[in-house]
């Protein structure tokens, strides 16, 4: 059973002050202009499996930002170990208490996972398990649909739209696309997910969901794409398509790979 409690019961100076910078830096230096929809249905209080699309890096930031600003509440975020074992980075990661998620021993975040959404803390997910260069919704991880069948969370799915344009996979960032840029924050319906329920299934009742909330965001979006490099192709950009990107970042981890064991 989850445990009903609010994301701001405790202090957190650290977090405190992480969020304070990211309003600093996102409403006052870039001066993003978001546009956010369905907030609402982030929960005052108690669990939430928070299932967001994962297209620039600075998405679990906007996420927070957004969610901070609406019930003042704080995300953990699931982030991987290699973000953890960088000395200033990792001591911000703990110090706010997100996830640390180890490929080689990814039971352990699991478990960590559902501990804190029996907690009754909101759990930040990136289900696409990694950027989507293609910006479309990739094939999900069914992680998500598990933990909140275990620890009886709802999953709410999140779609941001321009945030790659801060910083992404592929792109070296540039402050004239960053500031002023439009932002589309999609909160769709919540999702329950029983112990009873196929979690394939389940995911790819999330995906749909997601990628029905990201049309909506892209056919709302100021800026047209047409011929840019942040644009799905499907919709006359010029980002790879999902099976472009799914070769390219293959040969990525490859090459990885090979460096490791030299």
């Amino acid at each position: 059973m989850t445990t009903q409690q609010s994301g701001r019961a405790r202090r957190e100076p650290v977090y405190s002050l992480a969020v304070g910078f990211g309003r600093f830096v996102f409403g006052g230096v870039l001066r993003l202009k978001p546009v956010v929809s369905g907030i609402d249905k982030i929960p005052a209080s108690g669990s939430a499996v928070l299932a967001i699309t994962h297209f620039g890096y600075a998405d679990f930031a906007l996420v927070e930002w957004v969610t901070w600003l609406h019930n003042r509440r704080h995300v953990r975020f699931l982030a991987m170990k290699g973000a953890f074992d960088k000395p200033v980075v990792g001591w911000l990661l703990r110090a706010m208490r997100h996830i640390s998620v180890d490929k080689a021993a990814g039971s352990a975040a699991y478990e960590l996972a559902v501990d804190a959404l029996r907690r009754g803390e909101l759990l930040g997910v990136f289900p696409e398990a990694g950027v989507s260069a293609s910006f479309t919704v990739r094939e999900l991880k069914t992680g998500s649909a598990r933990m909140a069948a275990e620890a009886g969370a709802p999953i709410i799915p999140i779609v941001v739209w321009g945030g790659q344009l801060l910083r992404t996979k592929n792109h070296r960032p540039r402050l004239r696309e960053a500031y002023k840029a439009p932002l589309r924050i999609a909160v769709g319906e919540p999702l329950t997910v029983t112990t009873n329920d196929d979690p394939v299934q389940a995911t790819e009742e999330l995906r749909e969901r997601m990628q029905a909330l990201l049309d909506e965001a892209q056919a709302s979006y100021p800026l047209s794409g047409s011929g840019q490099w942040w644009q799905p192709k499907h919709l006359g950009g010029t980002a790879p398509t999902p099976g472009e990107a799914a070769v390219v970042e293959a040969e990525r981890q490859q090459r990885k790979a090979a460096a490791r064991n030299r």
